[in-house]
């Protein structure tokens, strides 16, 4: 029986290594993998829940070691992915490469060491980097998966960490409204999303706390605000919160589907009142659709690379002279929207 439970071990640890190989080599980044993933699990059936749970780790872990080991066959690079981004014993390792197995709850740096790995290559280009951001630990990063961060609502507080711990969710709060969370923690049937706390990471919560720490427009009126580059919209909802609800807003995005996604939190979030338009601002004339304003929140269009660690892929499969059309992009909608900043107004770009 021991015999038998071996095979039967050896042959799904197998099957685990050749249907993360063969998702690796069908997905193109066309999409997001999170979403090629589903689509692929749900045209064929035979995978269970841990079965989809083990090759999605697999692959992950896979495009976590970025532009490292190229050439090194996709078995073999998992087979290392596995090692350098897991922290607990591993089953699928201890099978295939049981050494390594025994060296898992190592720090990285002793990992790394020990395997050979540059993590410089994984990041090729610290010269890009902001001043400030250290190359290495900023590499480091992509081998960990980060928290689920929540950003507690104005006076939800008491009942989001009540709701949370009825729940038996582990959480820790690292800053007064902000909660964080193992990643694969599911909230939908805890929480109302949106009404009682955003999904938001950390330092995205943090992009307005120039609001807080100074009354800029200095009245009792709605502050007149443009969102520019809105994607789902969790920052008018953020300045929505600090700004208590005086504020008269208006969204806009290059994505239709994006602004009804948006329309649809701000019901939750309890954000009625609102203009919302698609426009494209690298090269359209926004004069005829909005007016001037006394706050322009300006999220342009960028690589992405602060979230790379929750979508490794995009690391995988960027290119350097992405870098150059980004920044060409930034410009063109920086010179489009600023003409709409009132006098003494605050224009705030983030990237």
């Amino acid at each position: 029986m021991l015999i038998a439970g071996f095979i039967f071990a050896g042959m799904r640890y197998h099957s685990y290594l050749n249907s993360a190989i063969k998702v690796i080599e069908l997905y193109n980044s066309g999409e997001p993998f999170s979403l090629f993933l589903k689509k692929y699990f749900a045209a064929d059936k035979k995978y269970g829940s841990k079965d989809r749970k083990q090759i999605t780790t697999l692959c992950y872990n896979f495009y976590r070691l970025g532009k490292s080991m190229p050439g090194i066959p996709v078995g073999e690079r998992i087979m290392a992915a596995t090692f350098l981004c897991e922290q607990s014993n591993n089953e699928f390792l201890a099978f295939h490469m049981p050494e390594w197995n025994k060296l898992i709850t190592k720090p990285l740096v002793e990992k790394l060491a020990s395997v050979n790995f540059d993590i410089e290559k994984t990041f090729p280009w610290s010269t890009e980097l902001s001043d400030g951001i250290d190359p290495h630990r900023y590499a480091s990063s992509f081998f960990y998966q980060p928290d689920l961060f929540l950003r507690i609502r104005p006076g939800q507080k008491n009942i989001v960490i009540q709701k949370l711990q009825d729940a038996g969710l582990n959480f820790t709060l690292p800053d007064d409204d902000c909660i964080a969370l193992p990643n694969s923690t599911k909230l939908d049937t805890v929480i109302e999303l949106d009404k009682e706390a955003i999904v938001q990471d950390l330092n995205s919560q943090k992009v307005l706390d120039v609001l807080k720490k100074k009354n800029h427009f200095g009245s009792d009126e709605a502050v007149t605000v443009w969102d520019c580059c809105a994607a789902s919209g969790g920052k008018s909802i953020l300045a929505y919160d600090i700004l208590k609800g005086k504020i008269d807003l208006t969204v806009s995005d290059i994505r239709g589907n994006i602004i009804s996604n948006l329309k649809k939190r701000f019901s939750a979030a309890g954000i009625k009142k609102y203009a919302a338009f698609v426009t494209d601002l690298q090269k359209a004339d926004v004069k005829r659709q909005t007016s001037n304003y006394r706050l322009i929140i300006c999220d342009v269009p960028c690589s992405g690379s602060g979230t790379w660690c929750r979508t490794p892929e995009q690391l995988y499969f960027f290119k350097e002279e992405m870098i150059a059309t980004y920044v060409d992009r930034q410009r063109k909608i920086v010179a489009h929207v600023i003409p709409r900043l009132q006098a003494g107004g605050m224009f705030i770009y983030i990237t």
